[in-house]
């Protein structure tokens, strides 16, 4: 069985009441999943629930064309992917794939629906997740219509660094590209932008955020509304947010 420490590896596990968790644990499975690596597909019925451990992270992307998908949303361990919002057994309308490799945390849906009957507070738990997590849909889709390229770029690093907990993010310029929607000439342009200002620096397949409070600054507010409305409705946690922990 899961042992308690390695569960609260992920905050929203992590926040669960002490019976609450016990009725999880005997039905996790730890797994080792790579960035890239598919969890779910559109269209697929949902069976599982992933729950993101440490750094890792996934991203909920949907089909805006036949040829394109976009970022709707990145679940780090504050979260999980899969079969929370519905009771499984449905379709999937997103597709979920690991961005950053690492450990998560796999529940079925029979396991987890039968917690579920177990425990109100339980339920009420991942109802409020569920909320946060429309929340962070909505936000998105309104960041997407109305910010820039620049400010999206730098919304999308400073959700990540908050996530993984470093400076360096493993990425290409493609898959940002995907994730944010534009063309990868956009996203190299906007990089060169902020680099030439000392904001970022480049490696191959790397990106480092050299100075994270004038990144701030140059994005929009949008990781900011997520974050009190998560403290709102599920208080302590979505990840710190890292440019203040640093004062």
């Amino acid at each position: 069985m899961i042992d308690i420490d390695t569960a609260k590896r992920n905050r929203l596990l992590a926040a669960l009441k002490p019976h609450d968790l016990d009725l999880l644990l005997p039905s996790f499975t730890l797994q080792d999943h790579p960035a890239g690596r598919l969890l779910q597909e559109a269209g697929a019925d949902v069976t599982q629930a992933w729950f993101p451990l440490g750094s890792a992270a996934a991203s909920y992307v949907v089909a805006a064309d036949h040829n394109h998908m976009v970022d709707s949303a990145l679940v780090g361990n504050e979260g999980a992917i899969g079969g929370i919002i519905s009771h499984g057994r449905i379709p999937a309308y997103a597709r979920a794939h690991v961005q950053f490799g690492g450990q998560f945390l796999r529940i079925h849906i029979n396991a987890l629906n039968t917690a579920r009957l177990q425990s109100a507070t339980l339920t009420d738990w991942l109802a409020r997740y569920s909320d946060c997590l429309v929340a962070q849909l909505f936000q998105s889709a309104a960041c997407n219509a109305s910010h820039t390229i620049v400010q999206r770029l730098g919304r999308w690093l400073l959700a990540t660094r908050d996530r993984i907990g470093s400076d360096e993010i493993t990425i290409t310029q493609e898959q940002l590209g995907e994730m944010l929607g534009v063309g990868r000439s956009f996203i190299n342009r906007s990089l060169r932008q902020l680099n030439a200002k000392g904001i970022l620096g480049s490696r191959r397949r790397r990106i480092l955020i050299a100075d994270p409070e004038r990144l701030r600054a140059a994005s929009c507010d949008c990781n900011d509304r997520i974050r009190h409305h998560f403290e709102a409705v599920l208080a302590g946690v979505y990840p710190p947010d890292q440019c203040a922990v640093a004062k």
